[in-house]
Order: structure tokens, then C-alpha cells, then sequence
């Protein structure tokens, strides 16, 4: 009977000691715990968003002062596998940045110029640039040219800002500076024919520029 009872402890004592050694300890849990959070990261489905790395950011960096406490009782193969996981996690937040700063970038909205806009509605698509060059005007054309300007200003006339029509005016001027360059090689009947398209121009603007002015005086006192 003693001797099964030695038996039988002699058992339990070795059974306690293996599984004492196949538990890991605390800093290998703690090395397991970041280890298994960095893989993680990977099947997730990104989203690239400050908000949300910031998120997956706090997780690693708990997990990572745990670890960084306790890896000095590591072996080596358990701190080699740390050292891993923290490259992978390194390489995840590069790759995450970049993606953040693209996502930014595209999600900038650029505010068109309403100068910009204006002469394209009035001239045609990219015509008119900052330079405010009307080189594509030319004797043959300037009618044409004339004719979609004063057409476009009355049809607009109702709907445009103090700001537009003080553009509508300096565009105007440019286009008469134009037309005195190439007046000499207009065809027969067009200079007569934009005359009359400039004393339309000029009844639009006296009656529409100056209302415009009025109401935006009167609703700033209303204001102010």
C-alpha cells in the first residue's frame, strides 16, 4: 500500500512539474498577447482614417509596455518572435500613414474660382486663363465671340453677384482691346454687328450692375 502511495505521488509530483512547464510564464503570455494582436491587424479590412489607426495604435501600444516589462525572462526564440511581430507592426503603420495621407489628399475638396468659372461660361471652356490672354480671337471669329458673351450675360443677368459682374467688366475691356488689335481685317458688317451687340452689352449692365450693387448695400445695413 506505501508503495502505491509513493507511486501514486511520485506521479502527481512529476504531472505538477510538466504541466508547470508547459504553462507559459508572463512574459511569454505577454509576448503571446502582442504577438496574436499584430497578426490580427492584418485580416482586418482597413480603413484608412486617423481615427481609426489611432484605435489599432492604442491596442498594440498596451500590449506592447506589457510586454517590453516582462521579455527580459524571455528565451531567445520567444524575444526573436517579439522582435518580429514589433517589425511587422512597424511596417503596417508605414503602410497605414501613406494610405491615411492619400485618403486625405483626395478627400480635399477644391473650391472652384468663380473668376474661372465665369469666363468659361463666357468664352468657352479653358479660353480665358489667368493671363487673360484673348490670343484665340481673331478677326474672323471676334462676332462669334461677341455674340456668346452679350448672349450669355442676358440670359445670366438675374443671378449674378456684385463680384461677377465687376469680372463681367474687366473681361469686357479685354475683349474691346482685342477687337481694336484685329479691327482693320474684321469682315464687311461686323464691326456694325458688334456695335449693336455692345450697346446691348452696355443696356444689360447699366440696368442689372447697378441693382445688383443696390440690394447687396441694402441687405449689409439690414445687417448691420
Amino acid at each position: 500500500m506505501k508503495e502505491i502511495k509513493l507511486v501514486v505521488t511520485t506521479f502527481l509530483v512529476i504531472a505538477g512539474f510538466i504541466a508547470c512547464k508547459n504553462s507559459p510564464t508572463i512574459a511569454q503570455q505577454d509576448a503571446m498577447n502582442l504577438n496574436s494582436y499584430v497578426d490580427s491587424l492584418e485580416t482586418l479590412t482597413p480603413v484608412y482614417t486617423a481615427a481609426y489607426w489611432s484605435e489599432l495604435d492604442n491596442g498594440y501600444q498596451v500590449r506592447l509596455t506589457k510586454a517590453n516589462n516582462t521579455m527580459v525572462t524571455l528565451e531567445a526564440a520567444d524575444k526573436a518572435k517579439l522582435d518580429e511581430s514589433k517589425a511587422q507592426y512597424a511596417a503596417l503603420k508605414t503602410s497605414y500613414e501613406i494610405k491615411i495621407k492619400e485618403a486625405d489628399a483626395n478627400a480635399i475638396v477644391t473650391v472652384p474660382d468663380y473668376r474661372q468659372a465665369l469666363r468659361n461660361n463666357l468664352f468657352g471652356e479653358g479660353m480665358i486663363g489667368s493671363d487673360m490672354s484673348f490670343s484665340f480671337a481673331t478677326a474672323n471669329n471676334l462676332l462669334s465671340i461677341y455674340r456668346k458673351f452679350v448672349n450669355t450675360v442676358a440670359e445670366n443677368k438675374n443671378n449674378y453677384s456684385r463680384e461677377d459682374w465687376d469680372e463681367i467688366k474687366v473681361l469686357y475691356e479685354a475683349l474691346d482691346t482685342r477687337k481694336n488689335t484685329v479691327e482693320k481685317e474684321l469682315p464687311d458688317g461686323d464691326n456694325t454687328k458688334i456695335a449693336g451687340l455692345k450697346i446691348k452689352f452696355s443696356a444689360i449692365k447699366a440696368t442689372h450692375r447697378g441693382g445688383t450693387k443696390g440690394e447687396e448695400n441694402k441687405a449689409a445695413k439690414e445687417k448691420a
